[in-house]
């Protein structure tokens, strides 16, 4: 375990890449303890002097040190959702294996029972005929096996249909297992498709990432309105605006495709539709009212009085 002496030198290595962490703190020889000796005497100061640069180089970060970290939390949560619903598929058709197998053993042990059941009814039925001095006991004989026969095949047939229910049921079980396989993979495609698209900083490779999400999933309302967002970074607001308004024929709702077209028809120069959209969009979402002042996009309309208002929280 990293002690806070150590975790703050790794802090400064990081944010100090071209400093020597260990310089002038002499050199370790099987003979040499009084060099050792005096490297450790001096080592404190310079490793007070690194921590205080790495306290000041931690209290300027603006962003993570390692967002890799986030995708790799992702990737392992996938992963154990995949095993889970790995062992969760096999425990299900172990179950409905043992089930089927007791439903079996069952409809042959009451087969059994019956069979010998009857078999105890003819012979009191013979006993009593012998007694009484009855001589149609072959008739008598014939009619019990032709009755015990009609009572198998009713109870055969009513267990075949017993499995043949079970047996669909576990097809459409395997069925919905098969379909969530599908669609949890391809959720883990479009999930990787937009980590390489937060990654991307170039508009064009954005615009690229967003058409293969859209190919995988043609009714992605949010990657409609972000290829959006790219696409005003081109300088092409009426490309944008088409793109928002298809993702409002998906999601009428969605507060991200009212504030693009807002920006589109800003840089369309139509004030009063980006005026418009503007408010749609900061009544369905509040924070973005912190993005007007500094959007680049909106540029000509904070001076407007209806951007004003709304800035205020005077009218929305």
């Amino acid at each position: 375990m990293i002690n806070k002496s150590g975790f703050f030198i790794l802090l400064a290595a990081l944010a100090f890449p071209g400093v020597d962490l260990f310089a002038n703190t002499g050199s370790v020889s099987e003979s040499g303890g009084e060099q050792n000796d005096e490297a450790r005497s001096e080592k404190p100061g310079e490793l007070a002097t690194m921590q205080t640069k790495a306290e000041e180089q931690i209290e300027n970060l603006t962003q993570p040190l390692y967002s890799p970290f986030v995708e790799r939390y992702v990737l392992d949560e996938i992963k154990q959702l995949r095993i889970d619903h790995a062992q969760t598929r096999q425990e299900l058709i172990q179950k409905v294996v043992d089930r089927e197998h007791n439903a079996v053993d069952r409809a042959v042990t009451y087969a059994t029972d019956t069979i010998t059941y009857f078999f105890y009814l003819i012979a009191a039925a013979s006993s009593i005929l012998v007694l009484v001095g009855w001589t149609s006991i072959r008739e008598m004989k014939e009619r019990v096996h032709s009755l015990a026969d009609e009572e198998i095949s009713k109870l055969v047939s009513e267990y075949e249909k017993r499995l043949a229910a079970i047996e669909k049921q576990l097809q459409q079980k395997t069925r919905h297992i098969e379909a969530n396989r599908e669609e949890i993979e391809l959720t883990n495609e479009i999930q990787a498709l937009w980590l390489r698209a937060q990654q991307e900083s170039a508009p064009s490779n954005k615009i690229k990432i967003y058409d293969e999400i859209l190919k995988l999933r043609r009714d992605d309302c949010e990657a409609l309105s972000y290829k959006a967002d790219a696409v005003l970074e081109l300088g092409e607001p009426q490309w944008a605006s088409n793109l928002c308004h298809q993702a409002l024929k998906i999601d009428g709702e969605n507060s991200h495709a009212f504030y693009q077209l807002a920006c589109a028809y800003s840089a369309l120069n139509q004030v009063e539709d980006a005026i418009y959209y503007l408010k749609q969009a900061v009544r369905r979402r509040e924070s973005y009212l912190e993005y007007i002042q500094d959007d680049p996009a909106l540029q000509g309309l904070r001076e407007h009085e209806a951007v004003k208002a709304i800035l205020n929280n005077r009218k929305v």
